[in-house]
């Protein structure tokens, strides 16, 4: 099984050059980015054996980093796309920078919504709280979603930050139990 392509995701980014933090096999974006991935194979992590479970094969990881501390130059790439990802971060304040950091013209971001997932029913993550995670950083990264959001909470938070947003899918036009927010960088 594989879920289809974002059809926003090709009217902006096809024929660009970027990164996908965590790709999947089951769910691609079919675009010409490098996969980065905290871990470099398959039996080491739960999501990974997930992912062979449900379409048969896990997608190559190009190269071995945390999403939030990259190793490639300032603009070294087109976009920055992921997809049910940044909610792993403990603070997705700095992923979004070091993603903006990279990036020339987009971060493409679908994210779980609060009411469509399994996140359902949980307190909404407010901007204040993750400043203060910003401010004071955790080491221990476990893996959870530290973060909840609906598309409101999200794209103030994305304001907030001072990111100008280009597109917002309130239902994302892939799986569809997430949103999608398009920075233009």
């Amino acid at each position: 099984m594989k879920f289809p392509e974002s059809k926003l995701a090709h009217s902006l980014l096809d024929g660009l050059k970027g990164i996908e933090i965590g790709a999947s096999a089951h769910n691609p974006f079919g675009l010409d980015t490098l996969n980065v991935d905290r871990y470099p194979g398959t039996d080491t992590v739960f999501f990974k054996q997930q992912e062979i479970k449900i379409c048969g094969q896990a997608a190559p990881v190009d190269v071995v980093a945390a999403g939030d501390r990259l190793p490639f130059p300032d603009k070294s790439f087109d976009f920055v796309i992921n997809s049910h990802v940044i909610e792993h971060f403990y603070d997705p304040i700095a992923a979004m920078d070091e993603w903006a950091r990279v990036a020339r013209k987009y971060i493409f971001i679908i994210c779980p919504h609060a009411e469509r997932t399994f996140d359902q029913g949980k307190p909404l993550t407010t901007i204040e709280e993750l400043l203060t995670r910003h401010n004071f950083p955790e080491t221990d990264y476990e893996e959870k979603h530290w973060s909840v959001w609906n598309t409101e909470t999200f794209t103030e938070l994305v304001k907030y930050l001072g990111y100008r947003i280009n597109t917002v899918q309130n239902k994302d036009d892939k799986v569809g139990n997430g949103f999608t927010v398009v920075i233009k960088l």
